[in-house]
């Protein structure tokens, strides 16, 4: 194992985690062999920054953490996510928003994981895009989440709180609680959230985007809308004269964009994570900055 941090480090609450992570979401596709060679190889490559949550295959990702890697290793930094439940229906998400349901995820977190605590729980907002908008019983304040999670640090079940999918004025509201991160859409296409990254920055906070390369199910609802910034001609022309991948150039453009940020592309292959960090030694030069930040 090495010890170097790929993309150097950032802090994240208490821990300094690698500034490019891996998220586990697509290892629900894989078998357990598959996701212990992936997961292996991202602690092998100085990776201690992974990302999660129950509800990826109702806690077929999380087994697969626990199989590949428990005992862990004792820098290593679980981070995973409540507001949501899995169901077999067509859409196989619902939310579960209500403080109860939170507690519950927890607590499944903690099982699933094999784990006494688990490090870092994001809560995942459902009052905007993308994905599932809260109605009936599960719009619910944020102040009583916020309660509840506060209450589980309290008892020692979660090390510290994050946010995501939230608006400025939500993560202004959530400030005293002691926020450590925060995950919303970005990319170098939808900078819609920059007010929020801004205000990460100044309250060091770790910027950790979902949907780095646009989302994996864009084109169907209900991201049809998303932009796919590796499929942009500037990008593609930009990586030729790089000799690398679209895909470095828009990660390594986020990773030059705000030193508080630390990224959790997913991926199902070894080749693939590997692409990923070499992220890290992919220099944009001023001109190459100057051109994608035109892009907004």
């Amino acid at each position: 194992m090495t010890s170097q941090r790929p993309g150097g480090t950032v802090k994240l609450g208490q821990h300094e985690i690698a500034r490019i992570g891996y998220g586990a979401m697509q290892l629900e596709h894989l078998d357990t062999a598959a996701a212990s060679a992936v997961l292996r190889r991202a602690v092998e490559l100085g990776i201690n920054h992974l990302d999660t949550a129950s509800f990826y295959g109702h806690t077929t990702v999380n087994a697969h953490i626990r199989a590949a890697l428990h005992p862990y290793p004792g820098d290593l930094v679980i981070v995973s996510k409540v507001g949501a439940r899995r169901v077999d229906a067509p859409v196989p998400l619902t939310l579960a928003q209500r403080p109860e349901d939170l507690r519950e995820q927890v607590h499944l977190d903690l099982t699933s994981l094999g784990l006494e605590q688990v490090p870092v729980v994001n809560l995942r907002r459902a009052d905007q895009g993308p994905g599932l908008i809260a109605e009936g019983d599960q719009v619910v304040p944020l102040d009583d989440q916020l309660a509840e999670l506060i209450a589980l640090r309290n008892e020692g079940l979660i090390g510290a709180i994050g946010l995501s999918n939230v608006s400025t004025e939500q993560l202004t509201q959530a400030l005293p609680a002691g926020i450590v991160c925060v995950q919303n859409v970005y990319n170098l296409l939808d900078r819609s959230s920059e007010d929020q990254l801004a205000l990460c920055a100044a309250h060091d906070i770790a910027w950790i985007p979902y949907f780095p390369l646009g989302s994996a199910f864009a084109g169907t609802p209900p991201f049809e809308h998303l932009p796919v910034p590796t499929e942009h001609p500037v990008v593609r022309r930009r990586a030729d004269r790089l000799a690398t991948t679209p895909a470095a150039v828009c990660l390594a453009w986020i990773l030059a964009h705000d030193n508080h940020t630390a990224l959790i592309p997913g991926t199902r292959s070894v080749s693939h994570l590997e692409d990923n960090v070499r992220t890290a030694d992919v220099h944009l030069d001023a001109d190459a900055l100057a051109e994608l930040d035109n892009l907004s």
